[in-house]
């Protein structure tokens, strides 16, 4: 049976701290708290379940303070969990019986993170694999029997397990703000970071969000070293800040860079929302209609269902052709 270490980050988790230890406690050797600067009760909470709990002062950097909570592990494996999160009694058994089976040579165990949706700020999808459960000391192995090599990619093994995601509020204005900190502090986005930037204004970003980003992705849609991918993104969220702004010149120009390519959802349900607000509906009705039957989401997937389709009924109904809003409407209520 295998040894791990509990990791933790917290700030004024009091409302969810001992529901989540309660669900995992138990299943775990050590359990390590580190606060990031907590007013609240999460303190005194968390001294009920150990006495590994630590002071870090907060840098605006995650992986800094989830790096710190990491030296302080001693097991053999270390699992990362949010205050947040909560394991059912059917998956508590399962990580039971992942402790007393797991094969030591696996390196990293992913389990499915669900609930998502509910607060969501950056992901598509209500349930999807993360990486959860870390062995703590890597082992480097040659292999092959010629033109030996050691081995790079870590050993993963997807489990059955599933956490439910149970936040109490949403974390985008948190999370748009340090991202926004970041740039001003001239700190260059990786390619992860630029799409997650994109992806959280597209699904929880305010107009003035928008505003605000404007112009980092205005110069990121004109960097070269950015790729094709983030070159979509950029003017995805370029496009909307110009429309939001009225600027139509900018606007263009931007919707042209990736309708000139194999184009996406996303600028497609932006050119329709732009010919909606001008009151050509039959024009909208196009891109609304592209947005959903001949282009994929790049950032956000309900622009490519959802939100196109409620673009298409409104178009309808001004038109006045109530029988083709039906049928869109339809389809609307299948979703």
């Amino acid at each position: 049976m295998i040894t791990i270490s509990l990791c933790m980050i917290v700030k004024n988790e009091e409302k969810v701290l001992a529901r989540c230890l309660d669900t995992i406690a138990d299943l775990v050797d050590e359990i390590i708290i580190v606060d990031t600067g907590s007013s609240d009760r999460t303190k005194e909470i968390a001294a009920r379940y150990t006495g590994l709990l630590y002071d870090f002062v907060w840098e605006d950097d995650f992986s800094a303070a989830r790096n710190f909570a990491f030296s302080k592990a001693t097991k053999e494996y270390i699992y990362s969990a949010d205050a947040d999160e909560v394991l059912s009694q059917e998956n508590r058994e399962r990580f039971r019986i992942l402790k007393e089976t797991l094969l030591t040579e696996i390196e990293i165990v992913q389990m499915k993170y669900g609930n998502q949706l509910q607060y969501g700020t950056v992901y598509n999808f209500d349930e999807e694999y993360r990486p959860k459960l870390f062995k703590r000391l890597r082992e480097f192995v040659w292999e092959e029997p010629v033109h030996e090599q050691v081995r790079l990619e870590p050993v993963v093994y997807d489990s059955d397990i599933v956490i439910t995601h149970m936040p109490q509020q949403s974390h985008g204005g948190r999370d748009l703000a340090n991202f926004r900190k970041q740039i001003n502090t001239g700190r260059r986005l990786s390619k992860r970071l630029h799409n997650m930037y994109a992806r959280e204004l597209y699904l929880v970003g305010t107009e003035a969000d928008f505003a605000m980003a404007g112009p980092f992705f205005r110069e990121s849609a004109n960097d070269a070293g950015r790729s094709p991918q983030e070159l979509t993104e950029a003017c995805c969220v370029a496009a909307r800040a110009a429309r939001i702004s009225g600027d139509a010149g900018d606007f263009l120009k931007y919707v042209s860079k990736v309708i000139a390519g194999e184009g996406c959802s996303e600028i497609c349900c932006e050119l329709g929302h732009f010919h909606e607000e001008r009151g050509d509906y039959e024009e909208a009705a196009i891109w609304y209609y592209n947005a959903v039957y001949e282009t994929t989401p790049a950032l956000c997937i309900s622009s490519g269902g959802k939100d196109g389709l409620e673009g298409l009924v409104r178009c309808y109904e001004r038109l006045g052709n109530e029988e083709q809003a039906s049928v869109y409407r339809q389809e609307l209520n299948s979703i």
